[in-house]
């Protein structure tokens, strides 16, 4: 898991080869077709995750040179990150929205950001928020589901390299009330639909939102700032082979049916495995991979599954944790 402060030692394990960058993007808006110039913006994305943790965790590095970050609105170099964790598709802000009856503010409260969330995040940022979620839900930004740190040297309008770490939470729901809101289960081997664009600024003195030197969209489409068909697709990998051990023990379970005290128990062990061993913590025990146990009694038990392969042999152990009435 990276640590958030703005330094890149913590993402030397993940491979070069891992990192987009700006070679991949194209301008949709100004110049359309073309790719970012590295000798005036050069830029490089890694993107990570955690088994069990709801969180995409990214380092952004960037040469420009110029960095527009003078005035306190959207005129500023953003890098625009949207995600749809859940591949549901679909228009996501409210000019997009298929319903031309609806105000702009039904609309915005409807769709906007709800489903898919855009998060324009500012490179850097003075005075205003880190970014700002475009939707009806601004605390998504905030802890304890998003956070940033930065690193750079520069003035506005001067040139250099700048380091963004940051983590944001997906949603599948993701509405003006927080307390509403249904994150996104994230899956080890499942795919995500996610994006991204650098906008660049060149001028401080030009004050139109739109009047940027370039729009450089991963998607190679200006419309996957707010519909989730435009994205890309990525997956969920597990971790490298590199940082495991060649055989680890891991389980789960799911009571079936508590008046019969009837327990499923799955196998979820990794590495090249020919035998597995459970104790039930009853004085039963079984050699089946996934195992289904009727208790007896009724209680919590200290379950263990012994799991052996050419590499060796592990075991994993949970203590009362299954538990039946």
């Amino acid at each position: 898991m990276p640590r958030i402060d703005g330094q890149t030692s913590d993402w030397d394990i993940v491979p070069t080869s891992y990192a987009i960058k700006g070679d991949e993007l194209r301008d949709v808006i100004t110049n359309v077709g073309a790719k970012p110039d590295p000798k005036s913006l050069d830029v490089s994305v890694k993107v990570g995750w955690v088994k069990g943790i709801n969180q995409l965790y990214f380092l952004y590095e960037a040469y420009d040179d110029y960095w527009d970050f003078a005035l306190a609105n959207r005129h500023n170099d953003i890098f625009e990150l949207v995600v749809d964790a859940d591949l549901s598709g679909g228009p996501f802000i409210s000019r997009f929205h298929p319903n031309k009856a609806l105000t702009p503010m039904e609309a915005h409260f409807g769709i906007h950001g709800v489903h898919a969330q855009n998060y324009h995040i500012n490179t850097p940022h003075e005075g205003q928020d880190w970014n700002f979620v475009w939707g009806s839900q601004p605390w998504a930004k905030d802890l304890p589901w998003a956070n940033a740190a930065y690193s750079y040297d520069f003035k506005p309008g001067e040139g250099g390299r700048l380091t963004l770490e940051f983590w944001i939470t997906p949603f599948d729901h993701a509405p003006a009330d927080e307390a509403r809101a249904i994150v996104s289960q994230l899956v080890e081997d499942e795919i995500i639909g996610m994006s991204w664009a650098v906008l660049d600024y060149d001028d401080v003195n030009k004050t139109d939102n739109h009047d940027m030197t370039g729009f450089f969209s991963l998607s190679h489409v200006q419309d996957m700032i707010g519909n989730g068909d435009k994205m890309v697709a990525f997956r969920l990998m597990p971790l490298e082979q590199r940082f495991r051990d060649p055989i680890e023990a891991a389980w789960s379970f799911q009571v079936l049916d508590m008046k019969r005290r009837l327990v499923a128990f799955q196998d979820m062990s990794y590495g090249d495995i020919r035998s597995w061993s459970w104790d039930f913590g009853d004085g039963k025990s079984s050699t089946e991979q996934h195992p289904i146990h009727a208790y007896e009694e009724a209680g919590e038990y200290v379950v263990t599954v012994t799991v052996n392969g050419p590499a060796g042999q592990a075991k994993h152990t949970r203590v009362r944790a299954v538990a039946v009435k």
